[in-house]
């Protein structure tokens, strides 16, 4: 159930083994209130943070898998997914910031990762858009980025051709089990779909699902992002590669087209824009990006985030027979689709665990 980019891609992988495939969507169509708000990095190097080096490890495995999964994908669909290799340059605005970029660059050299720092001049060599207040950057190479619409759209053909359903409209009610093992789901208009496995992709509303037995679902929360959609009416060439600073990011499509974003907060569910959030994110990509006002804004939109406790996705089978996860993945979902959909189709086929560290079972509170 969900059919974000991790549920699609789920999807796509069973119905490619053989399994009989629903993807259910409580909205009108595939990703509306969450992959399709994504901007798309797929940067696990310049969001490498020294407390999650596992989740950095699997974002690399990801992003390695990446291209050969997005050939298949194209090969199955003809489809265009936006995918830009891009790389990415951390920017400093004043000694302080700067001092952190050194700090950014001895973890990454210090894990082997590939990053080098830059004086301000050569930043602005690769990106003349740049401001000439600019103190130091890190130029990230190996970071990417794809256009997560686009990429969902053809995770929607390929599951569809491969023999899969997604059906939109279909708002889980509860998950339905019997003698301690899953037996399906029953929709809200009280339509039940039997299933001998059923796997929760549903983002923030995760937890939400009724029918859970106590102490075996997944804690997650929405963390809300606010964002925009911005063109150039010149046409591309702004910006080349991803840009990152404190308080956010700008993300080029390669077409012309920018995300910038975004705002991270706790208020639940609520999607509503501000104007707040989006003149902090103009106000912070200004500094930097003078040109960024030139911009004509296309779209003000906000999503939601699902957050664990400890940050890191429940990937995998649960604390009940047939019960399986693909949630919680917080900043990093359209990174980690290619690898979630390998773990949870590895669980799905009875294989061995890949990254028991991303268990679903360390939340679960009754045995498995």
């Amino acid at each position: 159930m969900g059919a974000g980019v991790i549920g699609l891609a789920v999807g796509w992988r069973a119905a490619q083994r053989g399994l009989k495939v629903i993807v259910l969507e409580a909205d009108t169509g595939p990703a509306r209130r969450t992959s399709a708000v994504a901007a798309g990095m797929l940067a696990p190097i310049s969001e490498t943070l020294a407390t999650e080096l596992p989740l950095m490890r699997l974002g690399l495995a990801s992003v390695q898998a990446y291209p050969e999964f997005l050939a298949e994908l194209t090969d199955a669909t003809g489809m265009d997914t936006g995918y830009l290799r891009c790389g990415t340059l951390l920017l400093a605005r004043d000694s302080d910031e700067a001092e952190a970029l050194a700090r950014e660059l001895s973890l990454r050299e210090s894990l082997g990762l590939s990053a080098h720092r830059l004086r301000a001049s050569e930043a602005r060599r690769l990106e003349p858009a740049l401001a000439p207040t600019l103190r130091l950057a890190l130029d990230v190479p190996d970071d990417h980025a794809i256009d997560p619409r686009k990429l969902t759209a053809a995770l929607a053909r390929a599951l569809t051709a491969a023999g899969g359903e997604v059906r939109t409209n279909a708002p889980v009610a509860e998950l339905a089990t019997a003698e301690c093992r899953v037996t399906g789901v029953r929709l809200v208009g009280g339509e039940r779909v039997a299933a001998e496995q059923v796997v929760v992709a549903a983002g923030p509303w995760s937890s939400s699902l009724d029918g859970v037995p106590e102490g075996a679902s997944i804690p997650v929360h929405p963390v809300k992002g606010q964002i925009l959609r911005l063109h150039d009416p010149s046409g591309p060439g702004l910006l080349t590669r991803v840009v990152r600073f404190s308080g956010g990011y700008l993300v080029p499509r390669g077409d012309g087209r920018y995300v910038l974003g975004a705002t991270m907060e706790e208020r639940g569910f609520d999607t509503t824009v501000t104007a707040g959030g989006a003149y902090d994110l103009l106000r912070d990509a200004f500094e930097l990006l003078p040109s960024v006002t030139e911009l004509v804004i296309d779209e003000l939109s906000a999503g939601l985030r699902p957050a664990t406790p400890d940050n890191a996705p429940a990937i995998g089978p649960g604390a009940i027979e047939g019960l399986h996860w693909a949630t919680g993945h917080f900043r990093h979902g359209v990174l980690l689709t290619p690898i979630t959909a390998q773990m949870v189709l590895a669980g799905l086929t009875g294989e061995e665990a890949q990254a028991p560290e991303f268990a679903p079972t360390r939340f679960a509170t009754v045995a498995a």
